[in-house]
Formats: C-alpha cells, structure tokens, sequence
C-alpha cells in the first residue's frame, strides 16, 4: 500500500515539474539575455542545458546522480529515456491528426517530393560520413564501437527521440557503453549547428541586403484559425482538448497493439520494432483520421472531432518536453573518453549538411532557394521548429512553400527513408558492408533528386 507522501507516489510529478520548470528558465533566459535573445536556439535546447548543468553541479558536490535521488523516485534518468521516447511518438501522432485544407497541384507534388528526398539524402551523407570517421576511429581507439557514426543522422537529421532510440538499440543489443548518451550529446550539437550555421548564413544575407534580422519580438509566427465552422464546439458534453489527447491516446494504443503482434511474429527483431514507435504511431494516427473523415463523410457523426490549433500545440508541446528530457538525460561522464570523435561528427555534420542543402536549393528551388534552404538546413540539423525558427528571419508570413514542404516531406521522406532504419541496425555487424550499401543508396537518391537535370539533358543532346 502507497503512501500519499512517498516519493514514490510524488516522483513522477517531480520529474516533469522540474522538466517544465527548466523550460520556463530557458525561456526566461532568451527573453532576457541579449545574445541569446538574438541567437535562433531553441528554448526547450537552453532548458535542457541549464537541467544538464544541474545535474553535473550536483553530482561533483555529492556523488550522487541528480534525477536518481529519492526525489525523483530513485529512477528519474531512466523516466528521462522514457519521456523521451513516448513524446517523439506522441509529438508526430498530434501532427498526424492534424486535417489538411491545402490543394496540392502537381508542380507543388514535385517541389514536396523533393523536399522528401532531400531529407533522405541528407541522412545518407551525414550516415556515409559520420559512419566512415567512426570506422576509422574504431581502427586507431581499442574496444571503440565501429558502428557509432550512424547516430550523425538520427541524432542531426531525426532529434533526440531517434537519437536515443538507436543508441539505446546499440547500447543493449550490441554492447555499446554510453550508446544512449552518445546519440543524445550528437542531437545537442546538432541543434547548436542548426543555430551556428544557420546565423551565419543569415549573417551573410544581411551584409548582402537580404534580410534584417528579428530581435525576437517583432515577426511572431500568426496563429492559426482557432476552429472551424464544422468543428465540435470548444466546450459541449466533453472539452475539446480531451477529446484530441483521447485521439492522441488511441492512436497511440493502436500502434502500441502493432508493435506487439510485430513483436511476437519478429522476435529477434523487437528492439527495431519498438524503435520505429513513431512511425507506427503516425501509421495509426493515419487510420484513425481517415475512419473519423469516413464516418463525417456518411453522416455517422456531424462535426469534425480533430482541431487543428489544438493539435499543434499537443505536438508543439510534446516535442518541447522530448528535447528538454533528452537532453537533461545526457550523461557527460560516459561520453567524456569520446570528445574528440563528437565534435569531428560534429563538425563534419554541420559543414556537409550546410554545402549539400545549399546545392539542391539553388539547383532545385530556385524561385525561394534561400528560404528552402534554411528551412531544410535548420531542420536536418535540429528539428521541423529550428528550421521553421530560421524561416521566419527570411519569410515571417511564410509567403513562400517552403514552411509547408516541411510538413509535406514527411510522407516520401518516410517511403525512402525506412530502408536506412533497417541499415543501422546491419551497420554493427557489418560496418564496411553497411558503408557500401548507404553509399550506392545515396548515389541512387541523388539520381532521382536530380532526374530532371541528368534525363533532361540526355534528351536534349539526343535531339
């Protein structure tokens, strides 16, 4: 029988306090400290470092891990790694959901198709790379996990739940120590490079003419319509909120059904399968959106049961706790022997990502090549928001497609990139092998990114 005022009963409750309240400094620190007012990092990246640096304060003064203290339950930084993992899921459900108004023509298909491939394209590079450093490593440092460069894309090109996902996968199934803590550090200094390079390039613009920075305040992002005409009302028989975290939940629950007959017919490959949480999670939201639109349709009920303003700031919100918990779950002390290998991924992530994306954008995008361009640069390095955050410096009314090619990608960039799910886990039993086959697949990817230049070209010669 639980005691009310057992922390075992508070720990939980603690933990997500001290999580939020580490947002709300992080906020209060980018409101008020000039350089990091006029910075592009995002608030929940500062609320994880200030958590972070709690954490090691603690830990030199008593010994004592600071999200494993009786406070927290005795188990805060596992709960770390299980925030993290269910709010990715959580977070691309609650965009799933979400009803799309906007007539997709077939030039705009082509730009969002592109869009999609580039993402690929750009986990195949940072993967090619970032998995040829560590081989090279593993060569020259004894008992260094060979495999640890494919954590570059899901950590840069994913975030913090991926990055965690697969280092865990690594971790356990493979023996790499401090696997989660190296993909999580990898995801902190991917939103740094979203934010060093991306003020760079804008830097540069602005010296060229074109574009004057925000401060911060002006410029803010227009919200959406708050509800439809067809919508439920806010308030009825049940609040509108409840019903889109019951939509959330459900869908949520499906996915977790699925994972769990995979499961039982794969497994040997049930750590894979519950990695891809967020996937199946917008697989089930995609199912129960479409039974809702069907039932709609037939008249079965008379109002829209999703809100799309509600929805995002589910999704929004969900994401801001996974970035702050991932990070506050960054254990330095494992990765402390591997510095030099993390910046060089580092480094090598944000030059290649800022040259590749530059390239397709002035090829492909021309008519809004710079906005494409920061939008996809921000968000393969940080996340959809660092590179909406990067947008808004260059289109604050989002005049330009490239804000909604960042919604659109998802769908192709999923088809093409679930093969390179599957290839990381090949990459620790066969690095070389693995290098090889992420190579001739990004060979292929560019082939269909560029087909209008390479087949156009052929055509022309031949006429």
């Amino acid at each position: 029988m639980e005691n009310f005022w057992d922390f075992n009963v508070w720990g939980a409750f603690n933990l997500v306090a001290v999580l939020l309240f580490g947002l709300l400094v992080g906020h209060a620190l980018k409101r008020t400290i000039p350089l990091l007012k006029k910075s592009l990092i995002p608030t929940a990246v500062l609320g994880g470092v200030v958590l972070l640096l709690v954490s090691i304060l603690f830990k030199s003064v008593t010994g004592q891990e600071f999200f494993n203290t009786e406070f927290f339950g005795g188990k805060g930084s596992a709960n770390l790694e299980v925030i993290t993992y269910h709010a990715l899921a959580l977070g691309f459900i609650a965009s799933a959901l979400r009803n799309s108004q906007q007539k997709m023509t077939k030039a705009r298909a082509n730009e969002v198709f592109n869009s999609g491939v580039t993402t690929v394209s750009t986990y195949l590079l940072q993967a090619v790379l970032g998995l040829g450093i560590t081989i090279v490593a593993a060569m020259v440092i004894a008992d260094f996990f060979p495999a640890a460069g494919v954590l570059l894309p899901f950590g840069f090109g994913q975030g913090t739940g991926q990055a965690m996902n697969y280092g865990t996968i690594y971790e356990n199934d493979f023996g790499f120590v401090g696997g989660k803590s190296f993909g999580l550090t990898i995801a902190a200094m991917g939103f740094i490079s979203a934010s060093i390079g991306g003020v760079i390039h804008l830097y540069i613009l602005r010296k060229k003419g074109r574009v004057t920075l925000s401060t911060g305040e002006d410029g803010e992002m227009l919200t959406e319509g708050v509800e439809d005409k067809d919508e439920l009302p806010m308030q009825s028989t049940l609040d509108k909120m409840t019903i889109q975290i019951a939509l959330i939940a459900l869908s949520y629950f499906l996915a977790q059904m699925l994972m769990f007959l995979l499961g039982l017919i794969l497994p040997g490959m049930k750590s894979v399968i519950y990695g891809f949480n967020f996937l199946l999670g917008v697989m089930a939201a995609t199912v129960v959106k479409t039974v809702l639109n069907f039932l709609l349709k037939k008249k079965r009920i008379r109002k829209k049961h999703t809100n799309n303003f509600l929805l995002t700031r589910a999704s929004n919100f969900c994401f801001d706790l996974m970035v702050v918990a991932g990070i506050a779950a960054i254990r330095l002390d494992l990765v402390s022997r591997y510095w030099g290998i993390l910046l060089i991924l580092g480094v090598v992530g944000l030059v290649s990502t800022y040259w590749y994306n530059n390239i397709v954008a002035r090829k492909l995008f021309r008519d809004y090549q710079e906005e494409q361009f920061v939008a996809m640069y921000g968000m393969l390095t940080g996340t959809a928001s660092a590179g909406i955050m990067l947008l808004r410096e260059l289109d604050s009314q989002f005049k330009t497609p490239a804000a909604d090619n960042l919604v659109y990608q998802n769908f192709p960039a999923i088809v093409f990139g679930f093969p390179m799910m599957l290839l990381a886990v090949l990459a620790p039993k066969e690095p070389m092998l693995t290098l090889g086959i992420l190579a001739a697949f990004f060979l292929v990817m560019n082939v269909i990114l560029f087909r209008a230049q390479i087949f156009g070209r052929k055509k022309e010669k031949g006429k």
